[in-house]
């Protein structure tokens, strides 16, 4: 069991700067691939970006690329999400996620543990 706990939403204006933090406990959480994953009022969970459990691969949605930036600390069992140059289409429920094996994975089925998830807001 890998147990998740996400950090740091809130409320922002648009362009604003928002870090979000996943700490990990349980199973070693340099074994797991990260995902960050968010949901907005009335839609389906969608794919933010992911990182592999070690070095540096990381995956973005086109929605986020070149205003997010995931990153981990092993060390901290911890995944991070930099977000930047918000927009108000930004706003939603961000969950992170952890999966054993597949790595490049953009389907929320496919994770095995789900954090509880923290709601970003972006206000125009």
């Amino acid at each position: 069991q890998v147990q998740l706990v996400e950090s740091g939403g809130g409320l922002v204006q648009a362009g604003g700067s928002l870090r979000l933090s996943c700490a990990a406990s349980g199973r070693t959480f340099s074994g797991y691939n990260m995902g960050w994953f968010r949901q907005a009022p009335g839609k389906e969970r969608e794919f933010v970006a992911a990182i592999r459990r070690i070095g540096t691969m990381t995956q973005y949605a086109d929605s986020v690329t070149g205003r997010f930036t995931i990153s981990r600390d092993n060390a901290k069992n911890t995944v991070y999400l930099q977000m930047n140059s918000l927009k108000p289409e930004d706003t939603a429920v961000y969950y992170c996620a952890a999966i054993a094996i597949l790595w490049g994975s953009r389907t929320a089925g496919e994770y095995d543990y789900w954090g509880q998830g923290t709601q970003v807001t972006v206000s125009s």
